[in-house]
């Protein structure tokens, strides 16, 4: 299951894939696969951006990943320290197609919803991480039982989702890699200006091609894209470099003024760059 190309093939004759990832950084490659994803990120901190949205993910997080769903995650480097991260892959039809259907798996269907958009687990996390982590000794078919656990609990369990807007049609491996170039760019360079110009050039579409290409997949425009890059970054400088001044966050993130700066803070997270500090670091 490693994201080589954009469409990531399932392995043959596996219905459930478990997946052990330790890397200094996660997966930059922005990807698809049929199969959902559940993923406990046993350690590290990043960003993951699924389908229209920027998302933070820390050690002991759950997220759930629906089929298709284009994302891709870019972790931080924590000193010498690889991140970690266990999952389960696994298709709707994997075990049958009615086989989700049986009533005493009906309850999975609540599962099924929020898979769709994408989800962060909220509640009930110590359990299912408990079943994560029997995961590494059990074989297949102790690891399907402990599937079932997970989806049961997920489904009673509250959830925030990952993403508002999902775009309906596969990515060729063209157009991944053309969306997946961008990202990396915008996460590379977003403290830099970064021009229309310059971000369609790295599409090698025109500047008016590139606006509807970007709108039509993400329903936002990229610079609308692009403050939402910067305000998160700018969330986790806040939070871990507490003697930080803001000013100086402000600037890194690529805005030129504060006021600019505490506008669109205000208007993504509610409240402004100062008051997020101290609820966040008191």
């Amino acid at each position: 299951m490693k994201a080589l190309p954009f469409n990531i093939p399932k392995p043959k004759n596996e219905s459930l894939v478990f997946q052990i990832d330790r890397e200094h950084i996660f997966y930059e490659q922005f990807h698809q696969h049929e199969e959902i994803q559940i993923s406990y990120i046993v350690r590290g901190t990043g960003t993951l951006i699924v389908g229209d949205s920027i998302n933070e993910f820390n050690s002991g997080d759950i997220l759930i990943i629906g089929g298709l769903i284009p994302h891709v995650f870019k972790s931080e480097p924590i000193n010498d320290e690889d991140s970690e991260m266990f999952t389960l892959f696994f298709a709707k039809n994997s075990f049958g197609n009615e086989f989700f259907n049986l009533p005493d798996l009906v309850a999975t269907k609540s599962f099924f919803e929020k898979a769709e958009m994408g989800a962060k687990v909220i509640s009930h996390k110590s359990e299912i991480i408990e079943w994560f982590q029997k995961l590494p000794n059990s074989d297949k078919i102790e690891q399907l039982g402990i599937l079932l656990k997970i989806l049961d609990t997920i489904s009673k369990a509250r959830t925030s989702r990952l993403s508002n807007f999902i775009y309906k049609k596969n990515y060729t491996d063209i157009e991944g890699k053309r969306m997946g170039d961008v990202l990396k760019f915008v996460m590379e360079h977003y403290s830099e200006q970064i021009t229309l110009e310059q971000i369609s050039d790295e599409a090698h579409l025109s500047k008016n091609a590139f606006c509807r290409y970007f709108k039509k997949r993400t329903n936002k425009t990229f610079f609308q894209f692009l403050i939402e890059i910067r305000i998160e970054n700018a969330c986790k400088l806040l939070v871990n470099e507490p003697e930080r001044a803001i000013t100086s966050i402000c600037e890194q993130c690529g805005f030129n003024n504060m006021a600019n700066f505490n506008r669109k803070f205000k208007a993504l997270k509610g409240c402004t760059p100062s008051n997020y500090r101290h609820k966040f670091t008191n």
